[in-house]
């Protein structure tokens, strides 16, 4: 046996006893470990599926649009033609019109009954931006719009 075991060795006082029968005062480091590398992998994968998206009505932002162009409206009466050119000049039929006019002009043939519709077609080197805004003042004016697109080449 070892020294410190034997009866009458360094334990059998009651000083030696109760040093040894104090609280360790240690932190046992090992399930630290094991508990924070769990926590980071919940957070690695938890991440990734928490992103934050903005929510955007798109009837705000542009027109609703129809996908299909018909030659004439419901009522049998031919739509009007808005194009947008190159320089962002806005023509109603033939005649070009101001951006400040759309509005009006078109809730002026609506009321008279010559507009149920409205196609758009914008040039190809037109901006983006002029051929949206012209949608969103269709739009307000209360129309249904329908954008006119060539077909692409097939190869």
């Amino acid at each position: 046996m070892g020294p410190g075991l034997q009866p009458g060795g360094p334990f059998s006082t009651r000083r030696a006893r109760r040093r040894t029968s104090q609280p360790i005062s240690e932190i046992n480091l090992t399930p630290l470990v094991g508990v924070m590398a769990v926590l980071l992998m919940i957070f690695m994968v938890a991440a990734p599926r928490l992103t934050v998206g903005i929510d955007i009505d798109v009837n705000e932002v542009s027109p609703q649009v129809e996908p299909a162009a018909s030659g004439a409206g419901a009522s049998g009466k031919a739509p009007l033609n808005i194009t947008v050119d190159a320089d962002g000049k806005i023509f109603l039929q033939n005649a070009e019109i101001g951006f400040e006019e759309v509005v009006s002009k078109l809730i002026t043939l609506r009321e008279a009954g010559d507009a149920t519709q409205v196609l758009v077609r914008g040039d190809n080197s037109a901006s983006f931006g002029a051929v949206t805004k012209v949608l969103v003042r269709i739009k307000e004016a209360g129309l249904p719009v329908i954008v006119v697109t060539d077909p692409l080449e097939q190869p």
